[in-house]
Parts: C-alpha cells; structure tokens; sequence
C-alpha cells in the first residue's frame, strides 16, 4: 500500500473518532430532560408508521413488571412501540387505598404537560395523576405518584435512568405535536382468562373485572377510550354510537357503536367462560398435588412402622443366646398396707419372762435327770423388699442355656461341687 494511501486512511479513522467522541460529550453536555430520542427508537417509528411527535398511550402491569409506551399511527391505530422493564414497584396487587401505604396505584389516570417534572430528584419524572375521580369516590388519598428513574420506589412505579428519560422524551415530544393529555392505563396483570383464574378469591376481584372492561375495549378498538365514573363505577365511553352494555351500577359499564358494544359482551361472555375453566383446571391440579402429598405421607408412615416392628425384634445373636430386647424397668410403688407389713416384720419379738427360781432341792433333782427338750423357737418372719432386677446372665449360664449341660448333682453352676467327707470304717 502506497504510504499516501495509509496516511490518508489514518486521517480518516482519527477523524471518525474524534466526531464520535465529541458527539457523545456534546450528548451527555445536554440537559437530560431536552435530549432527543434515539435514532434506533426513530427508525422504529417510520417502520411503524408514526411520527416523533404523534400521540401515545401507556399501559403498565405489575405483576409482569412491564411498562408499555404504544404511539398513533397514520391511521388513527395505536401500536405498540416499545416495552420497558419495569425497575421496581412497591405494595402488593391491588389499588392505592390511603396515603403512606407504600402501594403502587391502579386504574386509569391521565397525564398532561404541568405534571411533566423536567427537575425530579429522581432524574425524570411525570405524576400520574393519583387520586382521580374514581379513588376520590372512594376516599382514597395519597400525592405524588410518579414514573420516575433512579430505580427506587414508595408506591411509584420506577425504571432505570434511561429508561425513563426515553418516555420523558416521548411524552415531550406528543406534547409538542399537539397531544393535550395521554392515558396511563395501570393493571395488576396482563387481564386474561389465565390470570383471572390464578387470582381467583382476591378481595379485588370486582374492581379488577372494571379494568378489565377498559383492557379489552382498547384491545377491539387499538383506541384510549374515554373514561369515566358513576355511581363509584368505571364507565366508558365512545360518542360516536348509542348502544350500551349493562354493568353493576346503574350506569352502563359502556355507551358505543353497536359492534363495539356487541364485540365487548362477547369477549366478556368468553372470558367468564374461559376463566370457569382455567379455575376448575387449577382446582383439580391442587386436588391431584393434595392426594399426591396425602399417599406420600402415609407411605412414609408405613415405612417408619415397618422400621420400628424391624428393630423391636431379637437379633440372631439375641436368639441364639436366649437374650430378649431390654425394656425399661418399671419403677415398682409400693403400697401402704404393704409397707406397714414390711415396717411390723422387722421389729424383733419381745423376750420371753425369766422363769421363776425353784428351791435347791429341786435343781439338784433336775440335774440328775435328763434335760427335756425345749421347744421350738419360731424363726422371724422374712422381711419383703421389691424385687429386684434380673441379673445379667454369667458366661456360665449362657454356655450352660447355649450348649444343654447334662444333669449331673457334682456339677453345679459349670463348677465341681466340693462334697463333704462321710464317715466310715477305713479299711486296712
């Protein structure tokens, strides 16, 4: 390669660089919160048929943790844009019910441009708009829920930095090209058979079935409806139609076109149907995992008996030396009568009185006569005490109940018995 070719390729590289770098100091010199969107996320929104400055819509759900920013299209549609990763969210399932409950907010809130919060302390931020006017019927209360960064979270829903300096940067740019408010629409979960199923029983049960309305009529119409309250109900609305579709308040849960409201009672029909079955589905599997448990536990239960009946019996070495498995040794109580026997039994019995003196006479004449024998002393009677514990059996024993010794009278307890002598004439 020629030497003005290479340093002509040089120049160009450090040229390159040198615009890069500068580009991303320019970038970063920039106040966050007028920081254009990225040219991929541009690219994506011509493919898309949408404009930077067309309006959009967010929906958020909690138990995805999931954050979607859906933007119009040419043809008055809304598509889906992107889907962020919700960073972190506090509470449970469920509404906000009071200030200081920690608890993220869910329902339909609408954000316009004086909620915009270009100086967070959490690097972007927008208030949602808790309480509206259905929390308010309800005498809910709380203040400044917000989508912000910093990924920390007291009852707002947060994302990572850039992340939320991306859908700042949306939300600024609808509300440039003439988008006066947008739609945060705010679910406990993504509101399908499935779920409603897994949650059966929740106290939020009825609440949830309201949002679902406002989730499935976005779904037929790829349009924010127009929402509303009466009667402490969610109702909505599209004034292009008259038809209605009854809910549990006085007012119709929906007043619209006739397919609409037609297409919105059958989804509704299906669900309910569908949600029956999830729910009679799950019902049984927790019936199955139950029986399942129940015989493993008494297969367990067999077992350990069969192990105790096992170790209750005698070893072969036990048989075969005549041993027999210890138990513990009652403690013996005596019993009163028989302890007072026991106390009587050992005193010594009292002495006999000495016989009276006979003349001398008569102890000369009794001395020359043979004595007559006296009688018989009566032995004391044997003290009782408890009885006491079989002995361990001597090496004697054992051989003697292992091996069956003979009778023999000369052998007694395995040892030669000494026998006395006998008396005899002895014999020359």
């Amino acid at each position: 390669m020629p030497i003005g070719t290479f340093l002509s390729l040089r120049r160009v590289v450090v040229i390159s660089c040198t615009a890069l770098l500068l580009g991303a100091c320019q970038d970063s010199m920039v106040p966050k919160d007028i920081r254009p969107v990225s040219s991929k996320l541009t690219n994506q929104m011509e493919r898309g048929g949408m404009k930077e400055t067309s309006p959009i819509f967010i929906r958020i759900y909690k138990e995805e943790s999931q954050f979607e920013v859906w933007k119009q299209r040419s043809n008055g549609q809304y598509a889906l844009l992107k889907t962020y990763e919700i960073c972190k969210w506090s509470g449970v399932l469920g509404p906000k019910i009071k200030e200081g409950d920690r608890q993220a907010p869910e329902g339909f809130y609408t954000v316009t441009p004086g909620q915009m919060n270009p100086k967070s302390s959490y690097y972007l931020s927008f208030n949602i708009g808790f309480p509206n006017k259905y929390d308010r019927a309800h005498g809910r209360t709380g203040s400044n829920l917000m989508v912000h960064g910093a990924c920390s979270s007291a009852g707002c829903y947060s994302m990572t930095d850039e992340a939320a300096g991306e859908i700042f940067a949306l939300a600024r740019d609808a509300f440039k090209g003439g988008q006066r408010s947008f739609q945060i629409q705010a679910f406990p979960f993504r509101m399908t058979p499935e779920n409603f199923a897994k949650h059966r029983g929740d106290p939020n049960m009825e609440f949830w079935k309201e949002l679902q309305v406002g989730y499935d009529l976005f779904n037929l119409t790829k349009v924010p409806p127009t929402v509303d309250v009466c009667d402490g109900h969610y109702v909505f609305k599209d004034e292009t139609g008259g038809a209605t579709v009854k809910g549990p308040g006085k007012c119709p849960i929906f007043t619209g076109p006739e397919p609409v409201a037609a297409a919105l009672m059958a989804k509704i029909a299906s669900d309910d149907q569908k949600t029956a079955a999830a729910a009679a589905e799950l019902d049984a599997d927790a019936a199955r995992l139950a029986a399942q448990k129940q015989k493993v536990a008494e297969e367990q239960a067999a077992e350990a008996a069969k192990e105790a009946e096992r170790a209750a019996r005698p070893t072969v070495v036990d048989r075969l030396f005549g041993r027999k498995k210890k138990e513990p040794a009652a403690t013996p109580v005596p019993e009163p009568q028989a302890a007072a026997e026991t106390t009587a039994s050992v005193k010594s019995p009292a002495p006999a009185p000495a016989p009276a003196a006979k003349p001398k006479s008569d102890a000369v004449v009794a001395a020359n006569q043979p004595a007559k024998p006296s009688a018989p002393k009566t032995p004391p009677k044997p003290v009782a005490a408890a009885p006491a514990a079989p002995a361990e059996p001597t090496v004697g024993t054992v051989v003697d109940r292992a091996f069956n010794w003979p009778d023999d009278p000369d052998v007694v307890e395995g040892a030669a018995a000494i026998l006395p002598p006998t008396l005899g004439t002895a014999s020359d």
